[in-house]
């Protein structure tokens, strides 16, 4: 793999039902041209397969992990723990408290293993993709520049569809 197609960004998440939500992340990440990886690695039924990946990817230059999960949720807190590359959490909703379940287990981390945590499902996956993109923007001009295009475009849409039907 050529240095230029090394994924810079893991889209973990600790089940396959979590895809038809995590895809909406990894399509914001290919539309704005950042190199990503998506697997499924469960925190508790193949830890130690996320610890050998975790400590791979980044060797190899993985600038930033988006871990998603539901339930007890502890895939992003553990990721954190192996790592020191900034890791994000998209939480998923849950069997029966649509999501908040997984939200508070992920914003209760401990003071030292930092998660950042953002909104439930697929809002949470696609600032995912931004955030990640943002925070490589700080090292990557085309990724910066990515990141205000897309800012810029949002802007226009905005304030181009401001009206709204007749009543």
């Amino acid at each position: 793999m050529s240095e230029e197609t090394k994924p810079l960004v893991g889209v973990i998440m600790g089940s396959h039902s979590d895809w038809s939500v995590m895809e909406n992340c990894a399509k914001q990440l290919k539309d704005l041209g950042v190199p990503y990886e998506a697997k499924v690695i469960s925190a508790h039924r193949t830890p130690e397969l996320l610890h050998r990946w975790v400590n791979a990817s980044t060797e190899n230059g993985m600038e930033v992990i988006i871990a998603a999960a539901g339930g007890a949720a502890h895939l992003a807190g553990v990721t954190a723990a192996i790592t020191s590359v900034p890791v994000l959490a998209v939480p998923m909703k849950a069997w029966s408290t649509e999501g908040l379940d997984s939200l508070l287990s992920m914003v209760q981390m401990p003071g030292g293993v930092p998660v950042g945590t953002l909104a439930v499902g697929k809002p949470g996956a696609k600032n995912a993709a931004l955030l990640a993109t943002a925070i490589l923007g700080n090292k990557y001009p085309e990724y910066k520049k990515a990141y205000e295009d897309f800012r810029t475009k949002q802007t226009a849409d905005g304030e181009a569809n401001q009206d709204l039907p007749a009543v």
